[in-house]
Protein backbone atom coordinates (compact mmCIF):
# COMPACT_ATOMS: atom_id res chain seq x y z
CA UNK A 1 0.00 0.00 0.00
CA UNK A 2 1.26 3.49 -0.85
CA UNK A 3 2.44 5.83 1.87
CA UNK A 4 0.29 8.84 2.76
CA UNK A 5 1.63 11.98 1.08
CA UNK A 6 3.17 14.42 3.55
CA UNK A 7 1.93 18.03 3.39
CA UNK A 8 4.41 20.52 1.99
CA UNK A 9 4.81 23.95 3.59
CA UNK A 10 4.27 26.96 1.38
CA UNK A 11 4.96 30.54 2.40
CA UNK A 12 1.95 31.93 0.53
CA UNK A 13 -0.41 30.71 -2.14
CA UNK A 14 -0.38 32.75 -5.34
CA UNK A 15 -2.98 35.54 -5.53
CA UNK A 16 -4.01 34.40 -9.01
CA UNK A 17 -5.32 31.18 -10.51
CA UNK A 18 -3.07 30.89 -13.54
CA UNK A 19 -2.19 32.37 -16.93
CA UNK A 20 -3.59 32.24 -20.43
CA UNK A 21 -1.49 32.59 -23.58
CA UNK A 22 -1.71 35.84 -25.50
CA UNK A 23 -2.52 35.85 -29.20
CA UNK A 24 -3.34 32.14 -29.58
CA UNK A 25 -5.02 31.37 -32.91
CA UNK A 26 -6.83 28.29 -31.60
CA UNK A 27 -10.21 28.61 -29.91
CA UNK A 28 -9.52 25.62 -27.64
CA UNK A 29 -6.10 25.58 -26.03
CA UNK A 30 -4.58 22.88 -23.89
CA UNK A 31 -4.34 23.29 -20.15
CA UNK A 32 -1.45 22.50 -17.80
CA UNK A 33 -2.19 22.16 -14.08
CA UNK A 34 0.60 23.19 -11.71
CA UNK A 35 0.11 22.29 -8.04
CA UNK A 36 0.73 24.76 -5.22
CA UNK A 37 3.85 22.89 -4.11
CA UNK A 38 5.22 22.94 -7.67
CA UNK A 39 4.56 26.68 -7.88
CA UNK A 40 6.30 27.18 -4.51
CA UNK A 41 9.34 25.10 -5.57
CA UNK A 42 9.66 27.02 -8.83
CA UNK A 43 9.34 30.35 -7.02
CA UNK A 44 11.91 29.47 -4.36
CA UNK A 45 14.54 28.30 -6.87
CA UNK A 46 14.04 30.47 -9.92
CA UNK A 47 12.66 33.69 -8.40
CA UNK A 48 14.21 33.80 -4.94
CA UNK A 49 17.35 31.99 -6.17
CA UNK A 50 17.58 29.60 -3.22
CA UNK A 51 19.58 26.39 -3.35
CA UNK A 52 17.65 23.12 -3.30
CA UNK A 53 18.73 22.36 0.28
CA UNK A 54 17.48 25.75 1.53
CA UNK A 55 14.21 25.53 -0.37
CA UNK A 56 13.61 21.95 0.79
CA UNK A 57 14.02 23.11 4.39
CA UNK A 58 11.45 25.86 3.89
CA UNK A 59 8.98 23.40 2.38
CA UNK A 60 9.58 20.76 5.05
CA UNK A 61 10.65 18.01 2.63
CA UNK A 62 13.89 16.21 1.83
CA UNK A 63 16.19 17.55 -0.86
CA UNK A 64 15.47 14.64 -3.28
CA UNK A 65 11.71 15.16 -2.83
CA UNK A 66 12.13 18.87 -3.45
CA UNK A 67 14.12 18.16 -6.62
CA UNK A 68 11.32 15.91 -7.93
CA UNK A 69 8.69 18.61 -7.23
CA UNK A 70 10.86 21.31 -8.84
CA UNK A 71 11.60 19.18 -11.93
CA UNK A 72 7.90 18.49 -12.38
CA UNK A 73 7.11 22.22 -12.17
CA UNK A 74 9.76 23.16 -14.74
CA UNK A 75 8.62 20.40 -17.11
CA UNK A 76 4.98 21.57 -16.89
CA UNK A 77 5.85 25.25 -17.35
CA UNK A 78 8.07 24.44 -20.34
CA UNK A 79 5.25 22.39 -21.87
CA UNK A 80 2.79 25.27 -21.37
CA UNK A 81 5.13 27.74 -23.07
CA UNK A 82 6.02 25.41 -25.95
CA UNK A 83 2.40 24.44 -26.63
CA UNK A 84 0.79 27.83 -25.81
CA UNK A 85 -1.28 26.13 -23.13
CA UNK A 86 -3.21 27.73 -20.31
CA UNK A 87 -1.52 27.36 -16.91
CA UNK A 88 -3.84 26.66 -13.97
CA UNK A 89 -2.47 26.65 -10.41
CA UNK A 90 -4.41 24.51 -7.97
CA UNK A 91 -4.38 21.48 -5.73
CA UNK A 92 -1.64 19.58 -4.03
CA UNK A 93 -0.91 18.56 -0.47
CA UNK A 94 0.07 21.84 1.20
CA UNK A 95 -0.06 23.73 4.49
CA UNK A 96 0.62 27.40 5.02
CA UNK A 97 3.87 28.02 6.89
CA UNK A 98 2.53 31.25 8.40
CA UNK A 99 -0.89 32.77 8.89
CA UNK A 100 -1.81 35.41 6.28
CA UNK A 101 -4.43 38.08 6.80
CA UNK A 102 -6.19 40.73 4.73
CA UNK A 103 -7.05 44.12 6.23
CA UNK A 104 -10.48 45.35 5.11
CA UNK A 105 -9.69 48.92 6.12
CA UNK A 106 -6.52 49.53 4.06
CA UNK A 107 -6.57 46.48 1.73
CA UNK A 108 -3.11 45.13 2.52
CA UNK A 109 -2.08 41.52 3.10
CA UNK A 110 0.23 40.68 5.98
CA UNK A 111 1.37 37.64 7.92
CA UNK A 112 1.94 36.73 11.53
CA UNK A 113 3.21 33.63 13.27
CA UNK A 114 1.71 34.41 16.69
CA UNK A 115 -1.64 33.14 17.89
CA UNK A 116 -2.72 36.51 19.33
CA UNK A 117 -5.50 38.55 17.75
CA UNK A 118 -4.23 39.92 14.47
CA UNK A 119 -4.11 43.67 13.93
CA UNK A 120 -3.09 45.43 10.74
CA UNK A 121 0.52 46.62 11.00
CA UNK A 122 -0.22 49.63 8.77
CA UNK A 123 -3.46 51.10 10.17
CA UNK A 124 -3.83 49.07 13.43
CA UNK A 125 -7.33 47.98 12.44
CA UNK A 126 -8.69 44.77 13.91
CA UNK A 127 -11.03 44.35 10.93
CA UNK A 128 -8.93 41.59 9.34
CA UNK A 129 -9.78 38.22 7.83
CA UNK A 130 -7.52 35.19 7.60
CA UNK A 131 -6.67 34.11 4.05
CA UNK A 132 -6.77 30.41 3.29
Amino acid sequence: MARIKKSRLIQRAPSFGGFTPFGVQQSISKEVVVSYEEYEAFTLCDYELLKHEEAAGLMGVSRPTFTRIYSSARRKLAQALAEAATIRIEGGSVEMATRWFHCSACSIDFNTEGEADARCPLCSSSNVTQNR
